[in-house]
């Protein structure tokens, strides 16, 4: 990064986050310029809470993490101020948003353009990802090593990237393969990357994902897809 002080942004997805998006956007660094908090669809305090605690807060009617993912860069998209870095976090207080000063610092000071936070065994909290989940990520990472010899343990939700970086990619997916296409993409781009080990608790409340079969379910489909795609793509 060129910039001593980059104009950070956070773009939190949100579906009935009420009790934990207050939380969440407390706990996150002073350096951050916004934080932009996107309702998907909520139907209970989501929105006031979060424009209590002082976010910019977005709607975003059709349900799917990519549509607010996409809905928040939209947003950045259309405003007159420059921004460097974009992070994306969860709004369930799993992850540890006062960690965003450790996931940027690659892109920082050592000009990488893509920062995963790993969930990495040592620093989860017991319970915090469920064994499908736990399955998903090895099955999806393994795959993504042989297909693109990738290094890529993780598709953790908790992750910073070069804004410029992040429109190349050209993000796509409405959806559960939000994660795994924007890292496929960076890839085929030969972004430089890196992991960054990140602590993760139990979430407030229960997931969407993989709190429910169905969504499991759709999630590993919506990933193997994506991998697949780009795997034996020229």
């Amino acid at each position: 990064m060129q910039s001593t002080n980059p104009i950070i942004r956070v773009i939190i997805p949100a579906y009935n986050e009420a009790d934990s998006i207050p939380l969440v956007i407390k706990d996150i660094p002073s350096i951050v310029t916004e934080t932009i908090v996107v309702s998907n669809n909520s139907d209970d305090d989501t929105i006031i809470n979060a424009q209590n605690a002082g976010a910019t807060v977005l709607e975003e009617l059709r349900r799917g993490y990519g549509y607010a993912c996409l809905k928040g860069m939209d947003y950045v998209a259309q405003l007159n101020d420059s921004t460097d870095i974009i992070v994306f976090l969860d709004g369930d207080y799993s992850d540890y948003p006062e960690q965003l000063l450790e996931l940027i610092q690659p892109i920082v000071q050592e000009n990488v353009d893509f920062v995963i936070g790993a969930r990495v065994k040592s620093l989860r909290e017991k319970g915090s990802m469920t064994a499908p989940q736990i399955f998903g990520n090895w099955l999806a990472t393994t795959l993504m090593s042989i297909l693109f010899k990738s290094r890529f343990t993780d598709l953790g939700p908790f992750r910073a990237i070069k804004y410029d970086k992040l429109l190349e990619l050209d993000m796509q997916d409405k959806t559960y393969g939000w994660t795994v296409e924007m890292q496929l993409k960076a890839l085929r781009k030969k972004y430089s990357y890196v992991e960054k080990p990140m602590k993760y608790r139990n979430r407030i409340g229960i997931s969407k994902v993989s709190g429910t079969v169905k969504g499991a379910i759709f999630a590993g489909v919506k990933i193997l897809t994506w991998i697949f795609k780009y795997g034996f793509k020229k």
